[in-house]
């Protein structure tokens, strides 16, 4: 079965990517062409998953490119977006022409050249803080960032190429994932990384707000299932734990695995704006053992520890802390 992985330069599309290879897919992998020839964190994966598939360098916002990546090609699995939701308060339009348009180039070609399968991936971003808990994919969609907003109209793309062509997508939202390779935009790396270079009064944001926190692994489980599934078409299939924990309990617990008492400073600039901070997010995920067979396997606080002491043990490594030299604020 021959794969298209877009994003695959990235925290979970390199997870992804060495899933794939392994499971034995002929995997093509986009990474964002820049200037350096870096493959993002697929230069890092084991030279053995590295020799297995081809890694092409684009952009999702060129059409042309994307039809032509994707002839030939069985399934999708469409990962590219821009993510960090402080830098889409700065350049929104950014947002829109790679996470509106970039998918759209995608569904097209993918219409056009009658892909099998499209797995697109969405966010648990798009629920906005939790109406009720825990949240089903019936929840109303609350675009409380650009980012979000742009999210929730690619989204809404994917469902409509499913629902006006009959295109094969299944929409894919995983929870907030963490684990290696993550970038200091996300909170458990900036925790993890500030205790790794010895400091003991973490600069956070906001730390009230919960979070369903999963393991890469898992998150990596269930596009998998996804891919494998012969249902699910046109659906919205949570990936999350079914866990709900605080930002600030997140940060003790890790304090703990690390054996270090810690200080927490709120920095204002890691604070969103208040009607943006999504400050609640527990995920349901019946759906999604239902109709892909798929349970966390790092699930409650058992789980997450699990999970966060593997994240610990991998950042502690200095080949891998070299990439997190630098500690300061990322938007």
């Amino acid at each position: 079965m021959k794969i298209f992985l877009t994003g695959a330069d990235g925290f979970i599309g390199s997870h992804l990517t060495e899933r794939l290879v392994r499971d034995g897919y002929e995997v093509t992998a986009l990474a964002q062409y820049n200037s350096f020839n870096s493959r993002g964190w697929l230069d890092d994966l084991a030279p053995e998953v590295r020799r297995q598939f081809r890694c092409i360098l684009g952009d999702v916002r060129d059409a042309g490119q994307m039809r032509e990546c994707l002839k030939g090609c069985d399934a999708v699995l469409h990962l590219a977006s821009l993510i960090a939701i402080p830098f889409s308060y700065d350049a929104p339009q950014s947002y829109i022409d790679t996470n509106v348009y970039g998918t759209l180039n995608i569904l097209q070609a993918a219409r056009d050249l009658g892909v099998n399968k499209v797995i697109h991936t969405s966010t648990s971003e798009v629920y906005g803080t939790a109406q009720f808990v825990p949240i089903t994919e019936d929840h109303p969609l609350q675009g409380q960032s650009p980012y979000s907003a742009s999210k929730i109209a690619a989204d809404q793309l994917a469902y409509s190429f499913y629902s006006s062509f009959e295109l094969p997508v299944i929409t894919v939202r995983p929870f907030n994932t963490y684990g290696p390779r993550q970038s200091l935009r996300a909170v458990i790396p900036t925790i993890i990384s500030q205790l790794a270079h010895g400091e003991t009064t973490l600069r956070l944001g906001a730390i009230t707000p919960t979070r369903d926190f999963n393991y890469v692994c898992d998150t990596v489980s269930g596009f998998a299932a996804a891919l494998e599934a012969d249902v699910g078409f046109g659906e919205v299939i949570n990936l999350g734990s079914d866990f709900e924990i605080s930002i600030g309990d997140t940060a003790a617990l890790i304090a703990e695995i690390f054996d270090l008492e810690v200080d927490i400073i709120a920095q204002s600039e890691r604070i969103r704006p208040d009607k943006s901070e999504v400050k609640r997010l527990w995920a349901c995920n019946a759906k999604a053992k239902k109709l892909l067979g798929w349970s966390p396997g790092y699930a409650g606080i058992d789980g997450l520890r699990r999970g966060l002491t593997k994240t610990r043990d991998w950042f502690a490594q200095t080949a891998n802390l070299k990439h997190y030299n630098d500690i300061s604020y990322v938007t």
